[in-house]
């Protein structure tokens, strides 16, 4: 469906700032979305001439227009919400839970082994904090560690793994809000962001390192690991825990690894195998050419179909779901995904009203240019911007609709040699606030998957969070700086620079702030 271009000026970008300061406001990203979204189809109405009930049209048709686009990336969704309850109701997740049990032997090993859990169960942030937290609660409580490092290893190795890699939903939301008219496509733009997305990558490798330490926390987690340790049961009961009483799928007792490990494997390899066909590779296209030109949504929704037929053949003849079980499992998954399918459909909208009818991209590149702003500072402004806004909303899906149109058309009309580096920036600004913001979805379901008191996590977890983010900042300048040199000696000079930053601080900061605790509160006179 066609839309003309309606020339509003500065009203082209109060659809934005109407969204984004009731989402500061409301902490409701739905009805900030909506309010949002209708605000600008009265702006267009008024200045197309189609008058008050255009208004409604242009919502409904601009609507039905961006969800039936992106049709493919809901199925998608909703097969892989379906697939997670059908693996977790087959015991897959408690047969590896038993198994990590008896190979691992120390506080070490276990984290991790947590860790490297997480980053294998790329697939969904949903998947990932539910999959994990069930999996290994077990284990870590046996050896002492702390429901709130559980909880951050969770939330650390969820949205930062699926939002670097290719197969997940992450990567399908990104790659729907791409603008079309760029020249390149949302998948070679979203492969492109992965060596800049500073924060995800520089998160699992504080995951790697404090696992690798004995002594390695610092401020309140150190706190809660010291309880953990001096008293487990009670550390591991804390009040106002959650989780136990929420997880409320009959788990069968007679599932294996097994039952985890090749669903996923048949998801993630019937999804590539997709992406080349749809590509064109067995048409004589190279592999890179082919993963670029594909159809990310088409193939990721086959992949899960194809999941979902191995799942019944795996799980129904062995009777660990019964037939019926099957497909009421497989209808409760798909009603989990309800939300972000809602959340989806109207950032999708808002994204259209202000690239498609208002052209605000546009409007913001001139006032960029007539500021003189030095351009090598929007990768550091949008990690901010982006950050900010996640955080006070609690999804990066929202703001992946609101910022990445928007950074994208005004890179390439004053930066051009920045679009792909402030792309990272605004995922990893996204990431970096959901993962920390207290309403956001994957930091609930991370201590409900680790049964952690939430707020015990939101405040254990927001000291390792910024830690990474003010590096993260100091990273995107140096890339704003370096992008003349060309992208790959940017990210040569600015990844490394990032890398050594974050060990310096994690070897400094424990030390420190022992030495400070240990300290008399008064002189000793």
């Amino acid at each position: 469906m066609e839309f003309e271009v309606a020339q509003v000026g500065f009203l082209s970008i109060i659809p934005p700032i109407i969204a984004i300061s009731l989402a500061l406001i409301t902490k409701e990203v739905i009805f900030s979305l909506l309010l949002g979204i209708m605000a600008g189809a009265c702006i267009y109405s008024f200045a197309m001439g189609l008058g008050f009930p255009g208004m409604f049209s242009t919502t409904v048709n601009l609507m039905i227009s961006k969800v039936g686009h992106n049709a493919s990336m809901m199925i998608f969704l909703a097969l892989l919400g379906a697939l997670v309850a059908l693996i977790t109701r087959a015991g897959g997740s408690k047969a590896y839970g038993n198994w990590a049990a008896r190979k691992l032997k120390s506080p070490q090993s276990v984290s991790l082994t947590t860790g490297l859990l997480g980053i294998i169960i790329f697939i969904d942030d949903y998947f990932n904090c539910l999959t994990v937290g069930t999996v290994m609660k077990p284990v870590t409580d046996r050896y002492k560690i702390s429901r709130e490092k559980l909880a951050y290893i969770i939330d650390a190795t969820a949205a930062p793994v699926c939002i670097i890699a290719p197969v997940s939903s992450w990567a399908a939301s990104v790659i729907s809000y791409y603008p079309t008219q760029t020249g390149i496509t949302g998948m070679q733009a979203f492969v492109g962001s992965i060596p800049m997305n500073l924060y995800a990558v520089l998160t699992l490798i504080m995951v790697i390192t404090l696992g690798l330490r004995k002594n390695g926390d610092y401020g309140p987690m150190a706190a809660a690991q010291r309880r953990a340790r001096e008293n487990p049961k009670r550390a591991a009961k804390r009040p106002g825990a959650t989780g136990d009483e929420l997880l409320t799928l009959e788990v069968s007792n007679q599932g294996t690894v097994m039952d985890l490990v090749i669903p996923v494997f048949f998801l993630v390899g019937f999804s590539m195998l997709a992406m080349l066909f749809y590509g064109g590779f067995w048409e004589g296209k190279t592999l890179a050419a082919a993963f670029g030109d594909t159809d990310a949504g088409s193939a990721l929704s086959l992949g899960g179909f194809a999941a979902l037929f191995v799942a019944f053949f795996l799980f129904v003849p062995r009777k660990l779901i019964s037939f019926k079980d099957f497909f009421v499992t497989l209808t409760a998954g798909v009603k989990s995904m309800v939300g972000a399918l809602i959340i989806l459909g109207l950032a999708w909208t808002i994204s259209g009203v202000c690239g498609d009818l208002l052209l605000t991209g546009r409007y913001v590149a001139g006032l960029i240019e007539q500021s003189q702003m030095p351009t090598a500072f929007i990768p550091a402004l949008m990690f901010l911007f982006a950050a900010g806004l996640s955080f006070a909303t609690g999804t990066a899906w929202g703001t992946f609709g609101i910022l990445i149109p928007i950074t994208i058309n005004v890179c390439d009309i004053v930066a051009p040699e920045l679009s792909i580096t402030s792309l990272s920036a605004v995922l990893a600004g996204s990431v970096f606030g959901d993962h920390c913001s207290p309403i956001s979805d994957t930091t609930i379901l991370s201590s409900v998957g680790a049964g952690c008191n939430h707020i015990s996590h939101v405040a254990t977890q927001i000291p390792y969070a910024l830690t990474v983010a003010v590096i993260c900042f100091i990273g995107y300048i140096i890339a704003g700086f370096t992008a003349d040199l060309g992208f790959t000696r940017s990210v040569a000079i600015t990844l490394p620079v990032c890398v050594a930053l974050l060990m310096a601080t994690l070897a400094v900061l424990p030390r420190l702030l022992r030495w400070r605790q240990e300290q008399p509160a008064h002189p000793v006179s």
